[in-house]
């Protein structure tokens, strides 16, 4: 079995930062390849995913400052891929729905994982493809679709990557991109509640500049609340691993959220609001607490209580890089025998 897997050309794979799709293709990729898969991953020539790379675009191109000229570009990433995979590749997997408008071009079974949210015209997108494998990445996304090939696959990490800290600062973190869907500004007014410090990384895009500079950046004082800056794997370890916990405060339907998951693999909990995925990955006094306001996780950071090792050994039995793997490998067996069958008949 060989697999094209089809990643946007704009982020290296894996990401040096930001970029949790990128994330993904890489953790899945190097799986695969453990499994006894041939993989090759189409992303930018700066990607360094242990498996065979190939590149049209060179050199990344993140944040993307004109959403028409980034289109084109993944667009002609896009193409060039899938006409290359289908050359040598027994199965094409994509990463966004650009990608299925090439399926009546070919035989091939074609898979999609589904890392956005939730999209009426996106799903009246994908009605027109039945024939394609689609991957819901949490149980509450795949509700919300009625794809007659749909599987849920959530998340799987490195665990080994994620170094376990078992004795915690005294200071809370938050990582993600800067956004109000994010709840940064509610991350911000829980510490300021608690009277703990907090450490924020994260990217901050052109579109939520305005909000950024209103709303976080007159909060940071470099001391109880401190700004870090986008933070790479080496970065996510030190400020996950010593923070005594990570706030999520959500306010929107995350489709997975995998920085929990990263958190938790360092021996963190994770203090989250209920959207989407949140329920499926933060079990109530396990690897965490689920909160409805900031009231309430502020009493809940004052009554923590969860021990670090209980935390990481979540991870290692619900979301390692091997479950996730196993239910890939899995899924591009069934879409080639099934593809078999149709040739046979």
């Amino acid at each position: 079995m060989k697999v094209a897997l089809i990643a946007a050309p704009f982020i290296a794979v894996p990401p040096a930062d930001y970029g949790g799709t990128e994330l993904f293709v890489a953790h899945l990729a190097e799986g695969l390849r453990k499994q006894g898969v041939e993989v090759v991953v189409y992303a930018n020539g700066e990607s360094t995913v242990q498996a065979e790379r190939r590149w049209l675009y060179e050199h990344p191109q993140w944040p993307i400052k004109n959403a028409e000229s980034g289109w084109f570009k993944e667009l002609n990433h896009t193409s060039w891929a899938i006409e290359d995979a289908l050359c040598d590749c027994d199965l094409v997997h994509v990463q966004s729905a650009l990608g299925l408008a090439f399926v009546r071009f070919s035989q091939h079974p074609f898979v999609l994982t589904l890392h956005g949210p939730h999209d009426q015209s996106l799903s009246e997108y994908y009605s027109h493809y039945p024939e394609v494998q689609y991957v819901a990445i949490s149980h509450n996304q795949a509700k919300m679709e009625s794809m007659p090939r749909l599987r849920t696959i959530p998340h799987g990490l490195d665990v080994n990557l994620y170094q376990f800290v078992e004795q915690k600062q005294q200071y809370l973190s938050f990582i993600g991109r800067i956004a109000p869907i994010k709840g940064t500004h509610i991350a911000i007014d829980v510490a300021q509640r608690t009277g703990i410090p907090l450490k924020i990384a994260g990217e901050v895009q052109p579109v939520f500049r305005e909000y950024f500079e209103n709303k976080i950046r007159p909060k940071i004082d470099g001391k109880f609340i401190e700004y870090v800056g986008p933070a790479d794997l080496q970065a996510k370890n030190e400020l996950l691993g010593n923070s005594m916990a990570m706030l999520f405060p959500i306010q929107w339907n995350e489709p997975f959220g995998l920085v929990m998951v990263e958190a938790m693999a360092c021996g963190t909990p994770v203090l989250a609001m209920p959207g989407g995925s949140v329920p499926e990955i933060v079990v109530e006094g396990v690897s965490g607490h689920i909160c409805r306001s900031a009231r309430q996780m502020t009493t809940c950071i004052q009554r923590l209580n969860i021990k670090s090792a209980t935390v990481r050994r979540y991870v290692e039995d619900n979301f390692s890089i091997e479950t996730m793997v196993r239910g890939y490998v899995g899924l591009y067996s069934e879409a080639l025998q099934n593809l078999k069958g149709r040739q046979v008949a």
